[in-house]
């Protein structure tokens, strides 16, 4: 009877001594997860607004298209739609009033205020410029030019800076001239900056105008 008395209060002393070990979870609320804000800064993303990314500095474009009109829309305006600089020059990519014309577009106040029509225009001049200088891109693209490795989005961006006509120049003097906008920015510079982005996509047609609708 007493060993019986001493198993049981044993096997009792066993299991209070066990159930100490194993408290329930307590969980806790994380308010650095909870409270919105907590440092000061305003998170705006994921926006509907294509002009609360302008000037995000996106790591995973690579060499994608995005990247390349990104990029060069930085070094245009720092990528401000509504930008004029000191020429006359407007929007995102920089457009005169003569390129404009090119690409069908002929109100200068409404090309500014419609980031829609801005990104379309910079396509159609792409498209043109690659359909007028596709000799150049064909017979260049992938060689050295002055120190410089030659690729179609370079050409298609110093065609941005300078115009075809330019491009063409630089070539046939196969680059040992200095051809710069009035803001001292040049085509090598330019083939430099902005080579190695895939234009593939972007179709060749000298006809290339901006639709209305």
């Amino acid at each position: 009877m007493v060993r019986k008395w001493y198993f049981y209060a044993s096997l009792a002393i066993i299991i209070a001594f066990l159930s100490a070990g194993f408290k329930p979870l307590k969980i806790e609320s994380n308010q650095w997860f909870l409270i919105k804000n907590p440092d000061g800064v305003r998170y705006l993303y994921p926006s509907l607004e294509q002009e609360d990314y302008t000037n995000m500095n996106i790591p995973f474009t690579g060499n994608l298209f995005i990247g390349f009109k990104e990029a060069l829309a930085f070094k245009e305006s720092e990528g401000k739609y509504k930008t004029i600089n000191s020429l006359g020059y407007m929007g995102k990519y920089q457009f005169g009033t003569e390129t404009l014309r090119s690409v069908g577009i002929y109100d200068s106040s409404l090309f500014l205020r419609s980031p829609r029509m801005q990104e379309r225009a910079f396509v159609a001049l792409l498209s043109k410029n690659k359909w007028i200088l596709q000799d150049i891109i064909k017979k260049y693209n992938g060689t050295m030019v002055n120190g410089i490795v030659v690729t179609e989005s370079g050409i298609l961006a110093a065609a941005h800076l300078g115009g075809a006509g330019s491009v063409k120049r630089y070539f046939r003097n196969n680059g040992n001239v200095s051809i710069k906008d009035a803001y001292g920015a040049s085509i090598r510079s330019y083939m430099k900056a902005f080579g190695g982005y895939d234009t593939s996509l972007i179709v060749a047609n000298v006809n290339a105008v901006v639709s209305r609708n």
